[in-house]
């Protein structure tokens, strides 16, 4: 078991070292920060522009930068933000706060319609009702978030004022985004719900707990539901890293305060240490998921620890 441990732990590491490389060099192809912080400065020389560069240690090798952010990202130290001097440490954490809550809320939402639709749908196999629950997650699945977002700005902000479109003033401004988030993922959870449950369904303990009388609903939710719990909740622990992957744009659409925000207003200021720390913190947020998933698969399943 401590060799798969050690082996997992290995790849999220080098996932994460790959990541952080290659947005490190990326954001450095977008422009030149210095230019960013000298506009509206009047005249600026060349000479001006290398002094704010060698200010903002930005006249070193890319590898010896790149070196020297990891050494602080280790102990959670990520520099500090060209545009203002704050500690990145400080802004991420004021935005993480938001991005988890919304993530949170999104993946409950979406548990709650997706696990009795995606009953409903196993129950009613071929039916009337079955088609109709299958067609309407198709549509969800077909639906990029950025634009599903927008189109609830339209209907429920400026069509019919019933809730804030962006930024956070209450909790009400969170019903929006999440809910753009829990369709999308409720479209694939139900269809994915409706898979194991069909299986399940066909299981000879669940005919005899019908053999025996007893309800419908005790056979669905306690025993059938209940034992293909497992494989529902594996995927749901990775959907939840890769919904903190595509909350990112989400966040952008609604001008939400979290960490998506927070990366985009990086990149339009060429500010290199917030957008490495925001990177890092959301790929060792869903790498860690991922890891936590398969170390519970090893726990479960001894023939995984061989892979």
């Amino acid at each position: 078991m401590s060799g798969f441990l050690l082996k997992r732990f290995l790849q999220a590491i080098f996932v994460v070292l790959v990541v952080t490389l290659f947005v490190s060099y990326a954001i450095r192809l977008s422009g030149d920060p210095a230019l960013m912080l000298s506009q509206g400065a009047g005249s600026v020389t060349e000479e001006d522009l290398a002094n704010i560069r060698k200010g903002l240690g930005l006249e070193r090798p890319f590898l010896v930068q790149y070196a020297e952010f990891l050494r602080g990202a280790v102990v959670g130290d990520f520099g500090k933000s060209f545009m203002g001097g704050t500690p990145v440490s400080k802004l991420i954490a004021d935005a993480l706060p938001a991005t988890l809550a919304l993530a949170l809320v999104s993946l409950g939402v979406s548990v709650l319609v997706s696990v009795p639709l995606g009953i409903q749908a196993a129950v009613h196999k071929g039916k009337g009702i079955d088609q109709l629950i299958r067609i309407v997650s198709l549509v969800g699945l077909s639906f990029p978030n950025f634009w599903l977002a927008i189109m609830l700005v339209l209907l429920l902000a400026i069509t019919f004022p019933i809730l804030p479109p962006s930024g956070w003033d209450g909790p009400a401004s969170l019903v929006m985004p999440a809910l753009t988030m829990a369709i999308i993922l409720s479209a694939t959870n139900v269809r994915l719900v409706r898979t194991a449950m069909l299986e399940t369904l066909s299981a000879q303990y669940i005919m005899v707990a019908r053999a025996k009388g007893l309800k419908d609903r005790v056979v669905l939710y306690k025993h059938a539901l209940r034992n293909c719990a497992i494989p529902l909740i594996t995927y749901i622990g990775l959907q939840f890293g890769n919904l903190i992957g595509g909350i990112v744009v989400v966040e952008r659409v609604f001008n939400w305060p979290g960490l998506g925000t927070l990366a985009f207003e990086a990149i339009a200021s060429r500010d290199y240490p917030v957008l490495q720390g925001t990177v890092t913190v959301l790929s060792v947020m869903i790498v860690a998921v991922n890891l936590l998933v398969d170390i519970a698969y090893g726990l479960v399943d001894p023939r995984i620890r061989t892979k």
